[in-house]
């Protein structure tokens, strides 16, 4: 049973940093694109970061250079850190899992997700 366990959102102040943990069990982890993505209050899920299990990392632009994406394929934890907040980064936070090395929505896992809010 597939099971995807987010971690680590909260309340921080614009500037400051959290790092987010994805912890997941029954996916062949090491085989597996992996992926954050954030949705809003009242707006689409968008895009984070991706990391196939091959090359290197893909951010949106909106968050490139400040947040970084990591695997551990030993611990079977994905982290998300995001440095220099800022108040529209404020969303549900959710990691997901590709069926294949490469990302791809379609039949991808979810987590329920985690909540971060930055206060400005």
């Amino acid at each position: 049973q597939v099971q995807l366990v987010e971690s680590g959102g909260g309340l921080v102040q614009a500037g400051g940093s959290l790092r987010l943990s994805c912890a997941a069990s029954g996916i062949p982890f090491s085989r597996s694109a992996v992926a954050w993505y954030r949705q809003a209050p009242n707006k689409d899920r968008l895009l984070v970061a991706t990391l196939n299990t091959s090359g290197g990392p893909r951010y949106a632009d909106s968050v490139r250079g400040r947040f970084s994406i990591y695997r551990d394929n030993a611990k079977h934890t994905v982290d998300l850190q995001m440095n220099s907040l800022k108040p529209e980064d404020t969303a549900v936070y959710y990691c997901g899992f590709a069926r294949g090395g490469v990302w791809d929505l379609r039949g991808a896992y979810w987590g329920k997700g985690t909540l971060v809010i930055v206060s400005s």
